[in-house]
């Protein structure tokens, strides 16, 4: 797992769409990167729908949030048309973000939330993540970090 401090390690994956998305374009934007086990899942699903609700707020603040599992680019876009999501989910499907990120445990994708800041630093983990509830987590951590 990355710690405080930590330059986040850039990459480019694909979202839901097919597009490439690289960190290192969103330097100068404070980021969110959230890391979870699968698509259609109870918990996956609850997160996501988590954050889309709060997604216009934390977009209006200048924060990116970025979503990455090892799903595939098609259960991506499935995933995102059927909750509405308007925000990217990114697919890992080699695990090397996942594992640059400590989110690997077994064979699993753990759930675990990165802040990344303008200089591409890590400024805030969320180890352990409940997924209903943690997108006002998130917030209060960003307010409280003085990044939106």
């Amino acid at each position: 797992m990355l710690k405080i401090g930590d330059e986040a390690p850039d990459f480019e994956l694909q979202n839901q769409n097919g597009n490439a998305v690289k960190l290192r374009d969103f330097r100068g934007k404070t980021v969110v990167i959230y890391f979870y086990p699968k698509d259609f899942t109870t918990g996956c699903t609850a997160e996501a729908k988590d954050f889309n609700q709060n997604i216009e707020y934390i977009i209006s603040k200048g924060v990116k949030v970025l979503g990455i599992s090892s799903d595939s680019v098609d259960s991506h876009r499935k995933f995102s048309q059927k909750l509405g999501l308007k925000f990217d989910l990114l697919s890992d499907p080699e695990r090397k973000v996942i594992k640059a990120y400590g989110a690997q445990v077994g064979n699993r994708t753990r759930r675990i939330t990165y802040i990344i800041d303008k200089d591409g630093k890590v400024a805030f983990v969320f180890p352990k993540v409940v997924p209903v509830g943690h997108s006002q987590e998130v917030l209060k951590k960003l307010e409280e970090l003085k990044l939106v």
